[in-house]
């Protein structure tokens, strides 16, 4: 699933190629990634709006309107979006089309369909900063990158939480966009072990996280940097990280600091890379 690194990088890729255009109309191939309103509804509402620019929330894309109103995405398992000429050979999966005034097309291609596209009003917009929304992003926690996310914030939340640490980075409604692959990353750059349980943690390594979350996110971000040509030959999939990571991945393949074989092991159903040197846990 592409998390927020990714989800950024396609932001910048897209949002200069789209804004300021006029949407001429819209094809929905599979009426079920709309997930609000219903597909006819959804056609109706974008044709002839102009966009204004696009948007990151965590691990959703939101499609500014100059009108108020938005378009949110979330990719998923396998989602990805891509802004076409009208001659760019379609993709088998592609489920919806955004064809814009100067003939291009925006296209969103899923492979497993779990995507999904939610079309929100400027009022309904409003409404997605309370408990209960369309989409969920309302009840997403603060983005690594604000001003007050710090130890404390981190650990007013965590630190009464048996869960191991790894866990409870996945979880959305404390920090947006972390998902398993950045999670191994931020937990080897901080020494951690990603089985510790949270409440075990020290100020120093509450402190650490602090650090690492955004210093992490940034470099893979920065890492991720690729010119729209490029993104559009690889169909939106060959700018991830592989090649920077240090952990996720890897397990059996020796450590990049210290070389001890990395380990592997599942953690709340999801599969996990550490050091037992670099991420010392307590003894088991």
């Amino acid at each position: 699933m592409p998390e927020l690194p990714e989800v950024e990088t396609v932001r910048r890729v897209l949002e200069p190629q789209i804004r300021g255009l006029v949407i001429k109309n819209a094809i929905v191939n599979r009426p079920e990634v709309v997930a609000y309103p219903d597909a006819d509804t959804f056609i109706a509402a974008l044709r002839n709006q102009v966009v204004a620019g696009i948007d990151r929330r965590g691990k959703f894309l939101i499609i500014l309107l100059e009108s108020g109103d938005g378009v949110i995405v979330h990719f998923r398992m396998t989602g990805c979006l891509l802004f076409t000429p009208p001659a760019f050979a379609m993709e088998k999966h592609t489920h919806i089309i955004l064809q814009m005034e100067n003939e291009w097309q925006l296209r969103f291609v899923d492979t497993r369909r779990f995507g999904r596209f939610w079309y929100l009003k400027a009022d309904e917009r409003k409404k997605e900063s309370g408990e209960n929304t369309v989409t969920g992003i309302g009840n997403l926690g603060k983005e690594p990158f604000d001003s007050d996310f710090n130890s404390r914030y981190l650990i007013d939340r965590l630190e009464k939480r048996r869960k191991p640490i790894k866990e409870c980075l996945l979880d959305q409604k404390v920090i947006a966009g972390i998902g398993n692959i950045y999670s191994d990353e931020i937990l080897f750059a901080s020494g951690i072990d990603p089985r510790k349980p949270a409440n075990e943690l020290t100020d120093e390594e509450w402190n650490s996280l602090a650090c690492e979350i955004p210093e992490q996110l940034t470099y893979f971000i920065e890492k991720n940097v690729i010119s729209p040509e490029e993104y559009l030959a690889g169909k939106g999939k060959d700018y991830r990280n592989t090649p920077y990571l240090r952990v996720y991945g890897r397990a059996g393949k020796p450590c990049t600091k210290c070389g001890e074989t990395l380990c592997k092991c599942v953690i709340g159903g999801r599969s996990s890379v550490y050091c037992p040197n670099c991420q010392k846990g307590r003894e088991r």
